[in-house]
């Protein structure tokens, strides 16, 4: 059983230092990862970076990030991505890693993703080229995902999870207003998931939205923004299938442990 704990939009400020830090030291007790979904700053400035960093230094168990919107807001991205890198978490754009829990593989592909919306009322690469460039970003991004998630199936992991900032799906953005779904997220970062195969995609983003959700084939989806699951983060229990198995490496059981 593979215990994965996130959350994400936790926007910390130099006002934030040790809000977390009380939960997060609880990690070792519940979980055996801390998935971190984008949106970890207010305005992606330096030093809010190192209060997050602050927040999930040295906490016992391996953290792995993606940048949100919010973390690009100063153009400091990099800076923000190196303070996290200095305290051991691994983040992710277009690419993956892979978290030994006991002996079990556990892959996670990591992209921000970008807007463009869903299936039937989504932007496409036509007319202008800003109109292009915004849809080939989001198209990018979900190749990226995709390329990430089969390279962690040939290396073997017996789990897979797709983190993201921008949701995959329409489902955990009920609530959000209907005119700002093509910015909340994208439907081609769910083919991605679709057609590479994943056992949980986490977002975060739709601070109005709902936690549960579910792509086309299957795939559970969970909205982890922290204005959603109302606490710290959220656990969730992967069950790993043994060898001969259908392939998918693990089922996701629904939440069994409430973070404090």
């Amino acid at each position: 059983m593979i215990r994965v704990a996130a959350v994400g939009d936790i926007h910390l400020g130099p006002d934030s230092a040790g809000t977390l830090r009380p939960a997060f030291e609880t990690l070792r007790e519940c979980a055996d990862l801390l998935l971190l979904a984008g949106d970890l700053t207010r305005h992606g400035t330096a030093e809010e970076a190192e209060v997050v960093a602050g927040e999930v230094a040295g906490l016992g168990v391996p953290v792995v990030a993606v940048l949100g919107n919010h973390d690009y807001q100063s153009d400091q991205e990099a800076e923000v991505a190196a303070a996290l890198d200095r305290v051991g978490v691994t983040v992710l754009e277009g690419e993956g890693t892979v978290v030994n829990v006991d002996g079990v593989h556990v892959g996670i592909a990591g992209t921000k993703g970008f807007g463009g919306g869903f299936a039937g009322r989504s932007g496409g690469e036509f007319g202008e080229p800003e109109m292009k460039s915004f849809i080939r970003y989001t198209r990018n991004c979900a190749d990226a995902l995709r390329g990430s998630l089969n390279t962690l199936k040939e290396a073997g992991c017996a789990v897979r999870i797709a983190l993201t900032h921008y949701s995959p799906v329409t489902d955990t953005l009920a609530g959000e207003p209907l005119e700002i779904y093509p910015f909340l997220g994208s439907y081609l970062l769910a083919e991605a998931v679709d057609e590479a195969g994943a056992d949980l995609a986490v977002h975060g983003h739709a601070h109005m939205g709902v936690e549960h959700g579910m792509t086309g084939d299957g795939v559970r989806v969970r909205n982890v923004a922290q204005p959603v699951i109302g606490r710290a983060f959220a656990v969730y229990h992967l069950a790993v299938h043994t060898a001969g198995g259908d392939g998918d490496g693990a089922r996701t059981r629904e939440r069994t442990a409430v973070a404090r």
